[in-house]
């Protein structure tokens, strides 16, 4: 129990039970039977929680992405008007989504590689700089801010349709994305924590220079992040533009700060160099819960900020119990060892 309370994700377990148990006692058992609140907040927690780790990751590095925010529109926009107002094939659409992803991270990596801006100021440039393109050539090309879809066959079928997950769920309620944030998970969980990759990541939010000294490609990986983290934004607008049908120039803001709110409940230190995948697995989901939980409750809707904010207050201090129980362990020699 007590290697438990030492682990990153551990304030992020506890969290995400407790906010379980309150919107159950609050919300009626409704809030956790599949065809009622579940599909719900796993949908909320899929369309966040794929943009969540690659930021997280950064985040551990001692970088952040707030360009997520625009990306996530430009990738609905950009499927939609090739596919939609083009009426050209629909994986096109996808192909050049995920290649514009490429771009930005690219971008974004590298002035923040070769120049002495800090993250937040390359990518907070990025981010009005891709808002102020989508505007621009949306309206110039489609003489509107919002651009109608249709898809249908495989694409649809794997990027935008509604699943049953294994039969577990109601036909109509849970999305494919949920299926795509799982795998996307597990790939993460198993790069970060069991390949040297993950050791890289961690030793770079510790302190970059020593990292840098130590042989690791400080630059290569912190390139490798920043794309990671564009491309997860644009797949996820791609995702919701073939979901719903349409695409709006709009929104995508309330990924920026939601999404580095499930990054801190998940454990993950602001200063770096402390965290886990599982962590922000949970992490988001816990915000999802709190997120969609009220709508359960008979509390008054406009009580759902302070909720997620006190929510987010109280994380950063268990986050911070559990990380100095972490480092100030001292393994107990066993009798005879010298």
């Amino acid at each position: 129990m007590g290697n438990l309370f030492r682990r990153p994700e551990a304030g992020a377990l506890l969290g995400l039970v407790a906010v379980l148990i309150f919107f159950t006692i609050f919300g009626g058992i409704n809030f956790l039977q599949i065809n009622g609140g579940l599909s719900s907040w796993l949908n909320v927690a899929a369309s966040l929680g794929i943009i969540a780790i690659p930021v997280g990751l950064l985040m551990i590095a001692g970088e952040l992405d707030v360009s997520v925010g625009a990306m996530v529109p430009a990738g609905a926009m950009l499927t939609a008007v090739i596919g939609g107002h083009y009426g050209l094939p629909i994986w096109l659409g996808i192909a050049a989504t995920l290649a514009f992803g490429v771009l930005v991270g690219l971008v974004n990596g590298l002035m923040v590689v070769r120049t002495a801006v800090p993250s937040l100021i390359v990518t907070l440039g990025s981010l009005f700089a891709i808002q102020g393109m989508l505007l621009g050539l949306t309206v110039l090309v489609t003489k509107s801010t919002s651009v109608a879809l249709k898809t249908e066959g495989l694409a649809k079928a794997v990027f935008g349709d509604f699943t049953t997950l294994l039969e577990l769920f109601p036909p109509g309620q849970l999305q494919a994305i949920v299926i795509w944030w799982i795998i996307f998970a597990s790939i993460y969980v198993y790069f970060v924590h069991w390949t040297p990759y993950g050791n890289w990541i961690f030793a770079m939010g510790g302190d970059k220079v020593s990292a840098r000294n130590a042989g690791i490609p400080t630059d290569k990986v912190t390139i490798t992040l920043f794309v990671l983290s564009a491309v997860s934004a644009a797949f996820v607008g791609m995702c919701q533009a073939i979901l719903f049908n349409t695409a709006q120039v709009g929104g995508g803001q309330s990924f920026i700060f939601n999404s580095i709110i499930a990054v801190v409940v998940g454990g993950v230190l602001l200063t770096g160099g402390f965290g886990s995948v599982i962590g922000i697995f949970f992490g988001t989901i816990t915000f999802a819960i709190v997120n969609q939980g009220i709508y359960y409750t008979n509390f008054d809707r406009n009580w759902s900020s302070l909720i997620i904010g006190v929510l987010l207050l109280a994380a950063v201090l268990m986050n911070n119990t559990f990380r100095k129980l972490a480092l100030s362990y001292v393994p107990r020699l066993k009798k005879g060892a010298v």
